[in-house]
């Protein structure tokens, strides 16, 4: 038998694990000390290798040895914890944890190791009838033993850390000293589930400044918040700084390790080759690379210069091959070998960004600080000796490449959040210029790069006053998110491109947001969200933070966006909008479209705003040719789930035989029960809640998880999912019209183009209105105009959803906010009269524009021969181009003919609520002056097409001064 003192025993194990632990536990623990003590007397070492764990379902225990050193982190052990215990968005899996590091060596002072002891408790929460933020005392929402056990002065300081938090999108971080004790206390509270293995990497931080934890504490609590306590000393023996000046260091580098907890480069980091600040500059940088790296070469442009532009097909085969070389030259995988080879560089580049765009250290109270000190050490570089000493150290031409991409971002970043104490992900501003004009021939106004620790981001803009929606990117598997990966910016840099030509009716260019969620953070969309936009939001409003620093802002101008609902995130626009207003944006109510109606938005799907723009171009193409709608059958891509999907099933009367969506393909050559499709689309279902029954006998549904299903003509389907992806290129998926509704970008490329035609070359579509955006390359459409197929493309048909929204934007930005909730908020119910007239003449603006652009494009088609995929690029950019010179002529310097455009561009009813004067007044100038340009330029060219006479545009303004003229003359 052995007895043991727990207080004198000197084993330096907490006592908190001889309350907690049984006596056989504690008893078969012990010897397993001793014989780690004899191991290591037979070796003759002086360190003891002690890894005890005990896990049940309600809790953990881990008791892991350390060396006597600054390091403090059980490296395999807090992974652990992190992952099980800790990472959890779960609240009914929430565990709460104590820590303890011995205060002496294990077993005698002949051997150096302390030992970390970790115990981890299942948390028993309070029943909560309110399951919001909000609390009253934090009673309600801990755990009972916490609130039993912690003093006055931590329950006053967790709760103004939890209220913090929930004010905020990011990280909460306080340093307080602790009374009679040397230690400093840090206190970090966040949202449960917006970082992961958070606790391991402050570890590696505060190790890294020479510092140590004497215990550690995580408190989960039932309002989703998670607050940790660690206190923290000089590692005995340490050359560390003052520790005023450490911890002063740890609290800014904590809200950076907060937004990237890990990173391909945290060897470095643990080792202390690189600090934290340096190993996620690399880390962005490396992201960066993949998107930017030049690949292409003088080959690729030489071969471009013998093909003719004119031809689809050379077209197709340069973009194909662009794709190839930009992914076979460099992978991922082999940049990342590059830059971890050489740290020294990374050292380099980062000291030329920091001197930038580091915050003035004269400005601490503890200056110069840790940070500054280390850029002191390494030598500034200018551009041109950073190039040569990279060229001196790599040992190829596409290593230099690689870090030449570094010097690349460097040079184009604007402004960035990198140093902000509040981030909850990095972002930066950057200067589109860098960007080859080869691959991206339309330049962009502006570019923001963000990432964060589930996902990493691009917003782009054509324009200073742009509209576009933000996508959430999504990826099934492994490969789809390589592919996602690797198309992620120049889709991005397209859907912006197609939304600058889509908006020409409205006073907002082109934009477009992407997120694409990290390979293994797929579950968390929401987060990603908040993230971006909270992080761009820090480089565009200055201040409205409780704690901010000043940014080195090296564009200089104020900075308006306008953020819309995409795939993804139409149910996130309320909480961006009042996100905004908590950050201080003026122009917060137009901050984002497609709000609920409640706070003012006018939801494209209820009212069906896109569909309205599409169904025009179906319902012009039935009028000029003379077709019964009754009689056309239809194939759809895009379910009655959607917006555009359900809508089009609502508004047609069709014979529809052919819907895919997220849950696979439903067919019947017979026509689809459309009472049936129209019950789906009603409640927004997916075709795998269809009633199979009401299909004929050639009819099916083949899901996504089907495999070897067998169709009635007998074809067997292996993968449903294959069978759902490819069928739009079925032979069965044949019909009159085919509308796009839904589905990836290049879905029908010049590469498959050709199984949408018969073996005599007509095509299995007459028609077809392209709803969804990209689903169709441009070279695509020409194949299947010069197959005979009378083809609307998506920059002309899919644009009532933007205008909806511009026009949503127009009302916030013209009504103070006592006015906005009068006239343009839906509460309880009850529709303000304003609202619903607002809404019925934003329909009707829709129409009227869709309709414009119809008969101007069908009129030309036929009169000049060009296919209407080039007509109508043809018509946009003529529309974009004359809308920014009337901006900046004289005609706007013209008081009384501006006058008259803004009556009539302006709805009439914003005019007679408030009137001209008061608008003008109310909206930006920039804003009012995109009014006027847009409105002269659309009528313009819709009249007159996109190369009229050098008389035409006179002819056109004649009636306006004639209407003038007519006012100024005396009664």
């Amino acid at each position: 038998m052995i007895l043991i003192n727990s207080k004198n025993s000197n084993l330096g194990i907490e006592e908190q694990y001889f309350r907690l632990e049984t006596i056989e536990s504690i008893a078969r623990n012990i010897f397993s000390i001793y014989s780690a003590k004899i191991v290591a007397f037979i070796k003759d070492e002086t360190t003891l290798d002690i890894n005890l764990s005990r896990e049940t379902d309600n809790g953990a225990l881990f008791m892991q040895s350390v060396p006597n050193t600054t390091s403090t982190r059980s490296d395999n052990c807090e992974l652990t914890i992190d992952a099980k215990y800790l990472d959890t968005n779960n609240r009914a899996q929430s565990f709460r944890l104590e820590s303890y590091r011995s205060q002496s060596s294990v077993s005698s002072n002949s051997f150096s190791t302390h030992v970390n002891s970790y115990f981890l408790y299942r948390c028993n929460f309070p029943e909560r009838p309110d399951a919001s933020g909000e609390f009253s005392s934090l009673e309600e929402i801990c755990d009972p033993y916490f609130y039993e056990h912690a003093t006055e002065q931590t329950i006053a300081c967790y709760e103004r850390i939890i209220r913090r938090v929930l004010k905020r999108t990011g990280v909460v971080i306080e340093a307080l000293d602790v009374p009679a004790s040397p230690e400093k206390r840090l206190v970090i509270g966040f949202k449960q589930g917006t970082t992961r293995q958070y606790f391991s990497a402050l570890s590696d931080l505060y190790n890294f400044y020479g510092l140590v934890s004497s215990r550690k504490f995580v408190e989960q609590f039932s309002n989703g918040i998670t607050v940790m306590s660690i206190y923290l000393s000089r590692a005995p023996g340490s050359n560390a700084a003052p520790l005023d000046h450490s911890i002063h260091q740890v609290v800014k580098e904590a809200s950076l390790l907060y937004c990237l907890p890990t990173t391909p480069f945290q060897g470095h980091f643990q080792s202390g080759t690189l600090s934290v600040q340096e190993s996620i500059y690399g880390y962005i940088g490396w992201i960066f690379a993949q998107h930017f790296l030049n690949r292409l070469g003088g080959e690729f442009t030489s071969l471009q210069s013998v093909l003719n532009p004119k031809n689809a097909d050379h077209n197709e085969v340069l973009s194909k091959l662009k794709k190839r070389l930009r992914t076979d030259t460099f992978t991922r995988a082999y940049i990342l070998e590059v830059i971890q080879q050489y740290p020294e560089l990374v050292k380099l580049l980062y000291v030329s960004f920091a001197m930038v765009h580091y915050i003035n250290p004269s400005q601490n109270s503890l200056s110069p600080s840790l940070s500054y000190q280390r850029m002191q050490v390494t030598p500034v570089l200018s551009e041109q000796e950073l190039l040569d000493t990279i060229r001196k150290t790599v040992a190829n031409t596409q290593e230099y490449m690689i870090f030449e991409s570094y010097v690349t971002f460097n040079k184009h970043v604007l402004k960035t959040n990198f140093y902000q104490p509040t981030k909850c992900a990095i972002s930066f501003r950057m200067d589109p210029k860098f960007l080859p004009q080869l691959e991206y021939p339309t330049p962009l106004f502006g570019m923001f790069f963000v990432v964060g620790s589930e996902f990493r981001g691009f917003h782009l803009r054509f324009r200073d006053i742009a509209r576009g929606g933000i996508r959430i990117v999504k990826s099934r598997n492994a490969e789809a998110y390589s592919i996602n990966l690797r198309s992620l910016f120049d889709e991005n840099y397209n859907l912006a491109n197609t939304q600058q030509r889509k908006n020409k009716d409205i006073p907002e260019g082109g934009s477009k947001g992407t997120i694409l969620l990290n390979a293994d953070t797929q579950g968390n969309p929401q987060f990603a969200f908040e993230k971006y936009v909270d992080a761009i939001l820090d480089v565009v409003v200055v201040g409205a933070r409780e704690v901010q620093d000043t940014i080195i802002d090296l564009y200089g101008q104020q900075e308006i966006l306008f953020f819309g609902p995409d795939e993804g995130t139409a149910d996130y626009m309320d909480w961006a909008a009042l996100h905004a207003k908590k950050r201080g944006v003026d122009s917060w109510k137009a901050f984002t479209t497609g709000k609920s109606q409640s706070m003012g938005g006018i939801p494209h799907d209820t009212y069906g705003m896109t569909t309205r723009s599409v169904h025009q171009y179906v319902l012009g193409i039935y009028e000029k040719l003379g077709l019964d709608e009754k009689t056309i059958t239809k194939m759809q891509t895009g379910g009655p789930d959607g917006d555009l999907g359900s809508n089009e099933i609502l508004i047609s009367s069709d014979k529809t035989v052919g819907i895919v969506d997220g849950s696979g393909v439903l067919y019947d050559p017979a026509g689809i029960d459309r009472n049936e499709l129209s019950r789906l689309a009603t409640e927004r279902k997916m075709v795998n809640h269809f009633d199979c029954a009401r299909l004929s006998a050639a009819g099916f549904r083949v899901l996504v998880d089907d495999t070897n299903v067998k169709l009635p003509d007998g074809t067997v389907v292996h993968s449903g999912l294959k069978f759902r992806n490819e069928f739009h290129l079925n032979s069965l998926a044949s019909a009159d019209l085919f509308v796009p509704c839904g589905g990836r970008p290049d879905a029908i490329d010049v590469g498959n183009v050709h199984t949408l035609l018969h073996p005599d070359g007509s095509a299995r579509f007459k028609y077809i209105v392209e709803g969804a955006n990209l689903f169709i390359t441009q070279e695509a459409r020409l194949k299947l105009e010069a197959a005979g197929v009378i083809l609307f493309k998506d920059a002309s048909a899919n644009k009532g959803g933007v205008t909806s929204s511009s026009l949503e934007v127009l009302a916030a930005l013209a009504f103070n906010d006592a006015e906005f909730s009068e006239h343009m908020q839906v509460k309880q119910g009850v529709v303000p009269a304003f609202y619903a007239e607002y809404v019925q003449s934003v329909q009707e603006f829709i129409e009227k524009a869709a309709r414009m652009e119809f008969e101007s494009l069908w009129t030309e088609g036929i009169k000049s021969g060009i296919p209407r995929s080039i007509l109508s690029d043809s018509l946009s950019l003529g529309i974009v181009k004359l809308n920014e010179e009337l901006q900046q002529t004289t005609l706007w310097d013209n008081v009384s003919l501006r006058k008259l455009i803004l009556t009539e561009a302006f709805p009439k009813l914003l005019i007679d609520k408030l009137g001209l004067d008061t608008l003008l007044e109310r909206v930006p100038e920039s804003y009012v002056r995109a009014i006027f340009g847009c409105f002269l330029a659309s009528r313009f060219v819709y009249k007159y097409g996109a190369n009229p006479s050098q008389f035409a545009f006179f002819e056109f303004l004649a009636p306006y001064f004639a209407q003038i003229d007519e006012q100024q003359v005396p009664a």
